[in-house]
C-alpha cells in the first residue's frame, strides 16, 4: 500500500519505520526535509509538499506537534486541502483538542475524504514495535477502513466514538502520567535524605499501591532522573509535556472544568524548562523537584547567616 506520512518528528519517524518494515511504499514529508533522509535511503519517496504526499498516496497519516502545525500542513497553497482528497483516507495522530479534530474532519469530509483520528498512548519504542494503544475517533466504516494500518501500529485499538472522542481519551489517558512525575518527585524529596539508591526506591515504589506502570517499563530512566541525570535517549521531552498539559487545561476549560492539579504540575514544568530541563526526557522530572528543593534550602541557609 502507498502510505503518506506527514510529520517526521520522533513519533512520526517511528511510525514510518514500523510501516516500512511491513513493505508499504511510503511517501514522506517534513517541514525540515533532512528528517526524512534515513527513510528515503530505505526506499521511501520524499514528497515536495503535503499536497504532493496526498497525490501520491492511498492513505495519509499526519503526526505533528500541535494545532498550529496541523493548520500549516492542511491549509495553505501546498497544504493537504489544496489538492484532491476525494476517496483518500486520512489518519490523524497528533495530540490536540477534540475541537481541532472535529474541525479538520469537517473540512476533509466536505471534499469527499475519509477522516479518522488516532492519537496514541505510548512512546517511540512501542511505536517501532507495534505496541501502541490507539485511541480512535471516527465513523465506523472509516475506522474499519483504517484498521488494517492501525493494527500494524497498535497492540490495542480503542474506538471511543465519533471524531473528537479519540482526542478526549488521549488527553485523559496522558494526564495521570504527567502529573505523576511531579508526585513522584515530591515523594522522593521526603526520602532522598536516607541515601537509598534511586533504583531501590523505584523498585519499592513500583511494588506499592501508589506505583505506576511507568516504573516497571522505564524504571532505570526514572532512577537516572532522580539522580538529576539527563536520561538518554529522549523519547518525549519536558517541553512536549508542557504542550500536552496546556492542551489538557484548554480542553477542560472548553468542557467547563478547571484542572488545578494539572495547572500546578504545568507551573513546575514551566519552571524546569526555564532552568534548562526543556529538552530532557520526561522521566527526568522525577528528579527536578528534589534537586530544586535542596538547592533552594541551601541558598536560604547561605543568605540567612
Amino acid at each position: 500500500m502507498r502510505i503518506g506520512i506527514v510529520g517526521l518528528g520522533r513519533m512520526g519517524a517511528a511510525l514510518a519505520t514500523r510501516l516500512q518494515g511491513f513493505g508499504h511504499t511510503l511517501v514522506v514529508w517534513n517541514r525540515t526535509s533532512d528528517k526524512g533522509k534515513a527513510l528515503v535511503e530505505a526506499g521511501a519517496v520524499l514528497g515536495e509538499s503535503p499536497a504532493a504526499v496526498v497525490d501520491e498516496s492511498e492513505a495519509i497519516i499526519t503526526c505533528v506537534l500541535d494545532a498550529n502545525a496541523l493548520e500549516a500542513v492542511f491549509g495553505g497553497d501546498q497544504g493537504i486541502l489544496s489538492t484532491d482528497v476525494e476517496d483518500k483516507l486520512f489518519i490523524e495522530m497528533s495530540t490536540v483538542q477534540s475541537g481541532t479534530q472535529r474541525a479538520l474532519a469537517e473540512r476533509i469530509t466536505a471534499q469527499g475524504g475519509a477522516y479518522v483520528e488516532c492519537p496514541v498512548s505510548g512512546s517511540t519504542g512501542p511505536a517501532r514495535e507495534g505496541r501502541l494503544i490507539g485511541l480512535v475517533g471516527g465513523a465506523s466504516d472509516d475506522v474499519a477502513r483504517a484498521r488494517p494500518i492501525l493494527e500494524q501500529l497498535c497492540r490495542r485499538i480503542e474506538h471511543a466514538g465519533p471524531v473528537g472522542a479519540g482526542a478526549s481519551l488521549k488527553l485523559a489517558v496522558n494526564l495521570p502520567l504527567m502529573v505523576y512525575y511531579q508526585a513522584l518527585g515530591e515523594a522522593y524529596s521526603l526520602c532522598r535524605h536516607l541515601g537509598i539508591e534511586p533504583e531501590r526506591i523505584v523498585d519499592l515504589f513500583s511494588d506499592t499501591s501508589g506505583g505506576a506502570n511507568i516504573l516497571k517499563a522505564r524504571g532505570s530512566m526514572v532512577a537516572k532522573g532522580m539522580r538529576g541525570e539527563d536520561s538518554q535517549p529522549v523519547t518525549f521531552d519536558v517541553d512536549s509535556f508542557r504542550k500536552d498539559l496546556r492542551t489538557m487545561i484548554a480542553e477542560g476549560q472548553a468542557l467547563g472544568y478547571s484542572l488545578p492539579v494539572t495547572e500546578r504540575a504545568l507551573s513546575v514544568y514551566d519552571e524546569a524548562s526555564r532552568q534548562g530541563w526543556g529538552e530532557r526526557d520526561g522521566t527526568s522530572l522525577a528528579g527536578y523537584w528534589p534537586s530544586r528543593a535542596i538547592g533552594t534550602a541551601s541558598e536560604e541557609g547561605a543568605t540567612g547567616g
